[in-house]
């Protein structure tokens, strides 16, 4: 990174690129003072901003490496910046200071990926994207009518820009990416064509640059930043991780799925620990141990069922229900987050009530990760689990650590993730037990395994249905987090919104070609049709789980190259192709490692799938097995079963795709 003086301020190029130029005539820094409202409901928030003061900072200072900035030559500096190495170092120097702005410069056709998991542009370019996680909400459409429904009901509609899992970093089109280390509620706006802005609610510790000559150096790199996942747990590889939460009944119908064909790695029963019922569905009861009345023998049946080679997963948040038996052991030893008044602060679920642990008391992450996940999961035989609500931390209480909520908030998915792999590594079980999340920030690659994509719609909408997965997987992908997967047919039935058996099987075949498969019932099972339902249903979902088992060989040399540089498992086509700009906007077809190409097929009744095929290679289409050359767009049948999926003809896996067509 180079640093020089100008006339009037000061210029920082990266590799050669202008990345930073401010000066009195056109200034790119801008602080000031805001005055947010912020308001909480389930996980959904409402947020304004009044800005009280923006003020350029048009006067600057230099000595050595320290730019002093001001808004005018005699006034007294407010913001100091030190440049060292990659980095760009804040520090206020007036305490009023809680808003940020910098401009960094834009090329007209530019693109820009990352944000953390995005779900409906993958293409940042073009729309202001905050930052701050949340539940994605439902629909996430303000034209659809599930979303005005949502809305008017719970506040939970949602947006575009809403995320379980949001990170201030980008990567761009012109080879560098920009980190934002912070954990403040940010946005990052990329409406203009001249410059993107940055908009921090604090001052921020740093801004990291990287560069590298291609994209999957500069991926590399951000991995390593953030941290790298080990590779997939053997047992995956065995087949679908079947989600049933039928109590003791369960096993039973596992058993007809396996006599039907069904190639299983695993039972996930996140109502291992009981359930009670809610208006919203069939909610789980919060007293993290199992439950002998639905699960009567339970760790006789894990045991069971490990003998058959399959493990048993569950569920796990970081919340206590005021009903259960852990709650008043975590009160008394002083576990909870307080309210203003010091008092336990008791948060609303959905007509249910619990405490929220406080991770920031050292103490009581220590005790959930050892006398919870450690005793209760693992040691009782658990083997995985589903670690939800990170995104749910209060943004009005009183904290162990000292620190405002409202900077914690982005940070606390990363604080629970840690102690799920407190726990797993405790029981040296780190690339053995798998825990999956659907909430992150900055850092949770280092703790999380696997991610998954939340709560989507049980449909094939725009901005909450199958194709917002892709999405995610490829943006959190390219930010260090190689394993992603998502709910087989959705999870949220809301308003009469059920799932078919169209979407059902159009889901499990996207699924075949990605990390790992998982089914969930969702939040309504009796309204919704299950994997088991159905006889074509079964069979097709028999047979996916079969090409997921094929696959493995492939699958198995992609994880190791994630543990070992980092490489996501699902990859944008640009990754590869980064000299073939036509692939940089493409969101909705993915590369299933250098290999494949997958282009599920997200829309009802369609059967015919246009395809853009990056050039600079032959493409071999797998059910048919004609071949194609790059860079073109071509239209392939589509049939249910046949989901679009083309390799590379000189493929070091070549016989192995060939021989899909053959099961």
């Amino acid at each position: 990174m180079k640093f020089e003086t100008t006339s009037d301020g000061f210029s920082i190029s990266l590799n050669g690129r202008l990345i930073l130029r401010h000066g009195a005539s056109s200034p790119s820094i801008f602080i000031g003072h805001g005055q947010e409202r912020m308001e909480m409901y389930r996980g959904n928030f409402e947020v304004e901003d009044y800005i009280e003061e923006r003020s350029p900072l048009r006067h600057v200072e230099v000595e050595d490496n320290r730019i002093s900035l001001s808004e005018a030559k005699g006034r007294a500096p407010r913001l100091e910046l030190t440049i060292s190495d990659s980095v760009i170092h804040f520090r206020s120097l007036d305490d009023t200071i809680n808003r940020l702005w910098i401009r960094i410069p834009a090329e007209s056709d530019e693109h820009v990926w990352g944000g953390g998991e995005q779900m409906s542009y993958f293409d940042m370019r073009g729309r202001r994207f905050p930052l701050w996680t949340s539940e994605p909400g439902v629909g996430r459409d303000k034209t659809s009518e599930i979303t005005f429904k949502s809305n008017l009901k719970d506040k939970a509609g949602g947006d575009y820009y809403n995320t379980n899992y949001p990170q201030p970093t980008y990567i761009s089109s012109a080879r560098y990416a920009l980190h934002v280390e912070t954990s403040a509620y940010s946005v990052f706006d990329f409406r203009r064509k001249a410059f993107h802005e940055i908009e921090v609610w604090a001052v921020p510790e740093r801004i990291e640059f990287y560069s590298a000559p291609t994209f999957i150096e500069l991926v590399e790199a951000l991995s390593l930043r953030f941290g790298r996942q080990p590779e997939l747990p053997e047992w995956v590889y065995n087949g679908a991780i079947i989600g049933l939460k039928d109590g003791i009944n369960s096993f039973d119908r596992l058993a007809r799925m396996r006599q039907a064909g069904v190639q299983i790695s695993g039972l996930w029963c996140e109502d291992w620990v009981g359930i009670r019922q809610t208006s919203f569905g069939s909610r789980l009861f919060w007293d993290w141990q199992a439950n002998d009345e639905r699960y009567p023998g339970l760790r006789h049946r894990i045991a069971e069922l490990n003998d058959q080679g399959i493990r048993f997963l569950g569920y796990v948040n970081p919340y206590l229900s005021v009903d259960g038996t852990l709650f008043p052991e975590a009160e008394a030893a002083g576990y909870f987050a307080k309210d203003q008044l010091g008092r336990t602060a008791i948060v609303d679920f959905g007509e249910f009530d619990c405490g929220v642990v406080d991770f920031t008391n050292r103490q009581a992450a220590e005790w959930f990760a050892e006398e919870i996940i450690g005793r209760r999961m693992l040691d009782f035989g658990l083997s995985g689990w589903m670690a939800d609500f990170g995104e749910y931390l209060p943004i009005d209480v009183e904290l162990s650590n000292g620190i405002d909520a409202k900077l914690m908030h982005n940070a606390w998915p990363v604080l629970w993730a840690e102690v799920n792999a407190r726990a797993v590594a405790s029981r040296g079980k780190t690339g053995e037990a798998l825990f999956f999340m659907r909430a992150g920030f900055t850092g949770v690659q280092r703790h999380c395994p696997l991610l998954w994509g939340g709560d989507q719609s049980v449909d094939f909408s725009r901005h909450d249905g199958l194709v917002t997965v892709i999405c995610a997987a490829l943006s959190s992908g390219l930010l260090g987090n190689a394993y992603h997967h998502s709910d087989i047919g959705g999870y949220t039935s809301l308003f009469g919104n059920v799932r078919t058996s169209e979407l059902l099987m159009r889901w499990a075949e996207m699924a075949a070609f990605t990390p790992v498969m998982r089914t969930h019932e969702g939040n309504r099972p009796r309204d919704n049709i299950q994997i088991d339902q159905d006889p074509e249903v079964l069979a097709h979902f028999a047979r996916m789980t079969r090409i997921y088992v094929h696959l493995a060989p492939y699958l198995k040399t992609l994880s190791k190259e994630a543990a070992a540089r980092g490489l996501p498992v699902q990859r944008p086509l640009f990754l590869h192709y980064e000299y073939d700009p036509r692939t940089y906007p493409i969101q909705d077809a993915y590369l299933y490692g250098p290999e494949l190409l997958v282009a599920p097929v997200w829309h009802a009744a369609q059967e015919k799938r246009t395809v853009y095929l990056p050039e600079g290679a032959e493409w071999v289409h797998v059910w048919s097995g004609e071949a194609f050359s790059g860079g073109q767009e071509v239209t392939v049948a589509s049939p249910i079963g046949s989901p679009p999926v083309l390799y590379r003809k000189d493929a070091a896996f070549a016989e192995i795709f060939a021989t899909l067509r053959e099961i």
